[in-house]
């Protein structure tokens, strides 16, 4: 009797003791909106590499996510989704947090996914001997993914370098992939401002003869003076208030794509993404990647010099930002980074 007696003190004992450390670990609480909409404009470019991972590989579903993409022809045009309310959530680039804070407007980066543009200015191969400086651009025809996207200020900031206007050109949107590349083959512009595949594409058939490169870091410094933000993750401020959990898990499978590529191959690139992307050549793609690959983010965390880098370029070519007052601060909110950060 003794002996059953202690057997069920010491079961008792057990229970008290796991009851208190079951109750320390509760669930996570549930996203506030786990079915979203998320706009990117030209999903196919190497530049939103990232979203595709974490779309291909699970990430989002594994966070509990349901996202529909919504694929637009340029950066322009998924911001535009996102103020307009028909996005929950934008991959873009990031100078479009400053400007629309200068416009009132405020969303917010939630995480780095490019620390370079990864953008090449280059231009048709007919044209490239008497193109000695982008001055001599004057009067061009010059392709960009679409007016008002990155790649467009990416182009203007290069034309306020040697004292010109965007208005000194003819900016012509060509979209992203094939598009862009067959407005160049066809003669219908002079200049392309664009991303991989579509520029690693240009170069090996002998189309384009490349003027400026961000892909690495040394051209980066050469050209905007280092860490200049690229592709982030951004939402209205007041959705990440109201959706915190959601916006978490958001930056957990973006993070975790990071991660990933940090150690993947070409070949696992191109396993990963949808064979289109390829644009008919695999081992253009993989160069294509291999290219590009400096460019992306190893932290998620956007630096305060390429935020200021940021502002600096668009300061040079934009009338409209150079007697705007523009807190930083608010432009990125690396919480949810360093939460996703602390939990791998």
């Amino acid at each position: 009797m003794k002996l059953a007696a202690l057997a069920v003190a010491a079961v008792t004992a057990l229970a008290a003791l796991a009851g208190p450390a079951l109750a320390q670990a509760p669930a996570a609480p549930a996203p506030e909106k786990p079915k979203l909409v998320l706009g990117v404009g030209g999903k196919n470019l190497l530049y939103y590499l990232p979203l595709t991972l974490a779309e291909r590989l699970g990430f989002f579903k594994e966070q509990g996510l349901d996202v529909t993409i919504t694929d637009f022809g340029g950066g322009a045009k998924s911001l535009q989704s996102l103020i307009g309310g028909s996005a929950d959530v934008v991959t873009g680039a990031y100078e479009h947090t400053i400007r629309m804070q200068a416009k009132g407007q405020e969303i917010r980066a939630v995480a780095e996914l490019g620390r370079f543009p990864g953008i090449v200015l280059a231009v048709r191969k007919d044209k490239a001997a008497q193109v000695k400086s982008f001055k001599d651009l004057k009067g061009m025809k010059i392709g960009v993914t679409a007016p008002g996207s990155s790649t467009n200020f990416f182009l203007n900031a290069l034309l306020a370098k040697d004292g010109l206007k965007s208005t000194d050109v003819s900016i012509i949107g060509i979209g992203a992939g094939m598009s862009a590349v067959a407005a160049m083959k066809k003669g219908d512009i002079d200049a392309i401002s664009n991303l991989d595949p579509v520029i690693t594409k240009l170069v090996q058939d002998g189309d384009v003869v490349v003027m400026a490169d961000s892909r690495t870091e040394a051209d980066n410094e050469k050209l905007l003076g280092g860490n200049n933000p690229a592709a982030v993750v951004y939402l209205k401020t007041d959705f990440i208030e109201k959706n915190p959990e959601t916006t978490q898990r958001i930056v957990n499978a973006f993070y975790k794509t990071l991660k990933w590529l940090q150690t993947a191959t070409p070949d696992d690139v191109a396993k990963a993404v949808p064979e289109e992307y390829h644009l008919g050549d695999r081992s253009l793609y993989m160069a294509a990647f291999t290219a590009s690959k400096p460019m992306y983010s190893t932290t998620g965390i956007i630096p305060e010099k390429g935020m200021k880098n940021a502002l600096d370029m668009l300061v040079q070519f934009d009338d409209e930002m150079k007697d705007a007052k523009i807190d930083l601060k608010r432009t990125f909110d690396d919480r949810f980074v360093k939460k996703a950060a602390a939990a791998m």
